[in-house]
C-alpha cells in the first residue's frame, strides 16, 4: 500500500509544482488587480472568465478521462487514442474559433460591450488554443511525464505574469505618453480588464509553442470505430462536467440578472470574486491533486486492494485539507490586506468557499466509482442535481443576499452532489470509505477554528503565537483520530 500511495504523492507533488505557481502568480497580481482595476473591471473580467471556464468543457467533450479510459485497456495503442482525440478536439475548436471571429461584434454588442469585439476573438482563440493542447498535456500525465507537463505549465504562467505586469506597469505609463500606440491595436490605451485577457491569450500561443513537439508523436488519423468508443465514453462525462463547471462559476452569470443591486451587480461580482481569490489555495490542492489522482485510480485499478487504498487516500486528502483550512482561517485577518481597501468587504465568504472547495475535492474521491465501472452516464444526473440546487438557491436568495447566496450556494450543490454519489457508489461500486474518520477530520477542523474565535483582541505577535498553538491543536486532534482508527481497523 505504501509504494503506491508515495507515487501518488511524489506526482501530486511535480504537478503541483506549476499548479501552486500558477494560483500563487494569480494570487499575487491580485493586489495588482485590486489596487489599479474598479471593482465593476474586476467583475467584467471575472464574467469573462467564467464563459471561458465553461466552453472549455464543451469543446474538449471530456476526451482527457476518455484517453486514460482506452490508453490503459489491454491491448490498446496509446499513441492512437490520443492522435484521435487531437484531432476531434482540434476540428470542433476551429470551427467554434471561426464563429467567435465572424459574429465578434454581434457578441460583444449584445452582451453590453459594445466596442469590444476585439475581446470575443481573444476568448476564442484562447479556448482553441487551450482545448487542442489539453490533449497534449493529458498524453504528458498518462505517460507519467510529471516534470515536463510542470516546466511547460509554468513558463506558460509566467508568461502570463510578465504580459500583466509589462502592460498594467510599464505600457500604461507610454500609452499615456502617446508611446508604443501600435499596441493599443490590441489592448486599451488606460488600463482595464483587456490587459489580463490579452496576458492569457498571449500565453496560450507560448504553450503552443512548446507543446508543439508532442504533436510529432502522433499520427492525426482518424479512426471512426475508435473515436466513436471515445465518444460514448467520454460525452457523458462532458455532459456531466457543463453542469459541473457551472456549479462552479453560474453564480458570476446570474448576477447580472439576480443581483440584490441591478445597477451595481459588476462592481459586487468584482467583490466577491476578490474574496474567492484567497480561497483559491484550497482549490489549487484539489487541482493538482486531481492531475495525479485520476490516472493513478486507473491504473490501480486492477491491483488487489484498490479499492481499499482509494479509501486511504481520502482519509489523508481530507486531513490535509483541513489542516489548510485551519491554517488560511486563524491568520485571515492579515491575509486578508492582500485585497484592495475597496474589495475587503467581501472577506466573509472566504471560509464559506474554503469549505466548498474541500467538499469538491472529496466528492472528485468518491466519484472515482462511476469513472472505474464506466457508468458514467450517472455523472449527469448527479451533477444536474447540483447545478438545480445551484439554480434555485441564487435565484432565490440573490436578490435579497447577493454574493453571500452565492458562496453558500456552492457549499449546497457540493454537498448535494457528494451525498448523491456516495450514496450510488456503495451500491454500484462499493468502496470501504471511512466516513467517519472523514466527519471527524473535518469537525475537528471547524471546532479549532470555532475555539479560536472566543479569543479576546491581542497583540500580533502574541496573535501569531496562540494561532500557531492552535494549528498544532489541529494536528494533534488528526493523529489522535488517525490513530483511533488504526486501532480499530487492526482488532
Amino acid at each position: 500500500m505504501a509504494n503506491p500511495i508515495k507515487q501518488l504523492a511524489g506526482e501530486t507533488a511535480i504537478y503541483g509544482l506549476s499548479t501552486i505557481l500558477a494560483r500563487v502568480i494569480n494570487f499575487a497580481l491580485v493586489p495588482l488587480y485590486t489596487r489599479v482595476l474598479s471593482q465593476s473591471d474586476f467583475g467584467v473580467m471575472s464574467e469573462f472568465m467564467a464563459y471561458i471556464a465553461m466552453l472549455q468543457v464543451v469543446l474538449t467533450m471530456g476526451l482527457e478521462t476518455g484517453c486514460f479510459r482506452y490508453a490503459t485497456k489491454e491491448g490498446a495503442d496509446p499513441r492512437q487514442v490520443f492522435s484521435n482525440a487531437f484531432v476531434t478536439v482540434f476540428g470542433l475548436c476551429a470551427v467554434f474559433l471561426a464563429c467567435m471571429v465572424a459574429f465578434s461584434g454581434d457578441i460583444s454588442t449584445a452582451m453590453g460591450y459594445a466596442g469590444h469585439s476585439k475581446l470575443i476573438v481573444y476568448c476564442g482563440l484562447i479556448l482553441f488554443l487551450d482545448c487542442t493542447t489539453a490533449i497534449l498535456f493529458a498524453k504528458l500525465r498518462h505517460e507519467h511525464k510529471a516534470l515536463k507537463f510542470a516546466v511547460i505549465k509554468t513558463l506558460k504562467i509566467l508568461t502570463e505574469l510578465g504580459v500583466n505586469l509589462l502592460l498594467y506597469l510599464v505600457m500604461a505609463a507610454r500609452f499615456a505618453d502617446g508611446q508604443s500606440l501600435w499596441l493599443t491595436r490590441f489592448v486599451s490605451a488606460t488600463p482595464d480588464f483587456t490587459y489580463p485577457i490579452f496576458a492569457i491569450l498571449v500565453s496560450c500561443i507560448v504553450c503552443l509553442v512548446l507543446i508543439a513537439p508532442e504533436l510529432l508523436k502522433l499520427t492525426l488519423r482518424l479512426d471512426r470505430k475508435l473515436i466513436g468508443r471515445l465518444l460514448l465514453y467520454s460525452l457523458p462525462l462532458m455532459i456531466a462536467g457543463l453542469p459541473g463547471i457551472m456549479n462552479d462559476v453560474l453564480d458570476r452569470v446570474l448576477m447580472r440578472f439576480c443581483n440584490a443591486d441591478p445597477v451595481n451587480w459588476r462592481a459586487d461580482l468584482g467583490v466577491y470574486q476578490a474574496a474567492v481569490k484567497l480561497a483559491v489555495i484550497m482549490q489549487l490542492f484539489v487541482q493538482m491533486f486531481r492531475y495525479a489522482a485520476e490516472p493513478f485510480f486507473f491504473q490501480r485499478e486492477r491491483e488487489k486492494g484498490s479499492r481499499k487504498i482509494y479509501a486511504d487516500v481520502l482519509d489523508y486528502f481530507t486531513a490535509f485539507c483541513m489542516f489548510g483550512f485551519v491554517l488560511l482561517m486563524l491568520f485571515m485577518d492579515e491575509i486578508g490586506l492582500i485585497l484592495g481597501k475597496d474589495f475587503r468587504v467581501g472577506l466573509d465568504i472566504t471560509p464559506i468557499m474554503l469549505m466548498a472547495y474541500i467538499i469538491t475535492g472529496i466528492l472528485f474521491n468518491v466519484n472515482i466509482w462511476y469513472k472505474l465501472s464506466e457508468k458514467t452516464g450517472y455523472a449527469v444526473w448527479i451533477t444536474l442535481a447540483g447545478l438545480v440546487v445551484t439554480v434555485v438557491i441564487n435565484v432565490i436568495f440573490m436578490p435579497r443576499y447577493s454574493y453571500h447566496a452565492a458562496a453558500w450556494g456552492h457549499v449546497a450543490s457540493y454537498l448535494t452532489m457528494l451525498v448523491l454519489t456516495a450514496w450510488l457508489g456503495r451500491k454500484h461500486y462499493p468502496i470501504p470509505y471511512h466516513w467517519g474518520v472523514v466527519f471527524l477530520l473535518v469537525g475537528a477542523g471547524l471546532g479549532v477554528w470555532g475555539l479560536s474565535l472566543l479569543l479576546p483582541e491581542m497583540g500580533l505577535w502574541t496573535k501569531i503565537f496562540i494561532h500557531l498553538l492552535f494549528v498544532l491543536l489541529y494536528i494533534a486532534a488528526a493523529f489522535i483520530i488517525f490513530v483511533v482508527h488504526k486501532r480499530k481497523s487492526a482488532a
